[in-house]
């Protein structure tokens, strides 16, 4: 149960506690937080965007379901997804999708980038049908309008005639979502790491060992893609350069087991999105923030993978020679093929050194650094 004074407030707003009062919504970003957790806008009015992206476990999905937390499920009570919920913590930071000068496509919301920006993520979920299930815009606008606090306030933050269109009306909605999701609450920049930059805190001799080997270009590999050069505006470092990759992330077999998708059904991540049509993408996602990533497992686009270590175990297995690294310690077995095969970013992932145990474990104890402030309790031992 949620506690704190931030969600007694949500909770007053969206009706928890009683209707809401118009005065209650005076900018764009409190019409926000309360569409953010209004389950209203789901076909049974079960599931919201918090549901899935839960501001009090690291804004992921917590829910146990028949795949365990590896993909959610849907707001019928029985669909299930094939992709790992994201974070939304810390995604405004994204840039926008688009191609750089070096042909390298960058930036967007969703694992395959396919909307631009967090107006676009805001506006997927509700009309997607194993999701909020929503049948079109049209319904989710008219539940806005069972709700005169909603009208009231979008009229005065969006125009007196913003419900004369519903794709208006609409949009209004995303953007009031996006608005919330762009403020602080969801990127603090007060970890562990943070405080340290700061000369608040100490790291201890394994973090700090930790921290050396990510940003080292001569023991790992990490800083190539999860290191972002200082960019005007960014209050600090996501721990993401938003490229795309395939990394050869095996298939999550017990979720496709499950789950309805098609046992032989290819996840091409890039490729699938609209607005990319070269073969070359297939099977890369986009680079994720490590922002709260101790916290915020299953690991991968797929939800494959349990444990923080198991992924960085993952990663050195590329340059490792040993029997022994070849082995996925949570299946006991030898690590499953890529499901894509082609389009692997072996010139990144080969780059490095193996790591022995000592150095792995120092990985991990670095990153955990990096879960802020409200989530450190889920660190446990």
């Amino acid at each position: 149960m949620l506690s704190s004074p931030w969600f007694t407030r949500v909770a007053l707003l969206v009706g928890v506690l009683g209707t809401p009062p118009a005065w209650a919504f005076e900018t764009v970003e409190d019409l926000g937080r309360a569409l953010y957790f209004d389950v209203n806008l789901s076909q049974n009015r079960t599931q919201s965007c918090a549901t899935c992206h839960d501001p009090e476990a690291g804004f992921v999905d917590p829910r146990e379901n028949a795949a365990g937390r590896a993909v959610s499920l849907g707001n019928d009570g029985k669909s299930l997804g094939d992709r790992n919920a994201p974070t939304a913590a810390y995604a405004r930071l994204s840039p926008r999708f688009h191609r750089a000068d070096d042909g390298q496509y960058v930036g967007g919301q969703f694992l395959d980038g396919r909307e631009p920006d967090l107006a676009g993520q805001a506006g997927g979920p509700p009309l997607n049908p194993i999701e909020m299930g929503m049948p079109d815009k049209a319904s989710v606008v008219a539940r806005l309008r069972e709700n005169p606090a909603y009208v009231t306030a979008f009229k005065a933050l969006f125009g007196a005639a913003v419900f004369a269109d519903d794709d208006a009306a609409y949009q209004a909605l995303t953007r009031a979502i996006a608005a919330f999701e762009s403020t602080d609450e969801f990127a603090p920049f007060d970890s562990k790491y943070d405080r340290y930059l700061r000369g608040e805190v100490e790291l201890t001799e394994q973090e700090d060992l930790g921290m050396t080997l990510f940003f080292s270009q001569q023991f790992t590999n990490c800083n190539l893609c999860h290191q972002l050069k200082a960019r005007p505006g960014v209050a600090g470092e996501t721990f993401a350069n938003y490229e795309y990759h395939n990394i050869g992330v095996p298939v999550n077999q017990a979720v496709r087991a499950i789950s309805g998708v098609a046992a032989d059904h290819v996840d091409r991540g890039l490729l699938d999105n609209p607005a990319v049509d070269d073969p070359a993408q297939a099977g890369k996602f986009k680079v994720p923030t490590l922002r709260n990533v101790a916290v915020t497992g299953p690991y991968m686009h797929n939800g494959v993978f349990k444990d923080l270590r198991t992924v960085v175990l993952f990663y050195n297995k590329y340059n490792s020679r040993a029997a022994g690294r070849q082995i996925n310690p949570e299946t006991g077995a030898p690590w499953a093929g890529p499901e894509v095969a082609a389009n692997l970013s072996l010139e990144e992932l080969e780059t490095g050194p193996a790591l022995k145990d000592n150095r792995i474990d120092a990985l991990v104890a670095f990153m955990k650094t990096l879960t802020d402030r409200r989530y450190e309790h889920l660190l446990g031992d």
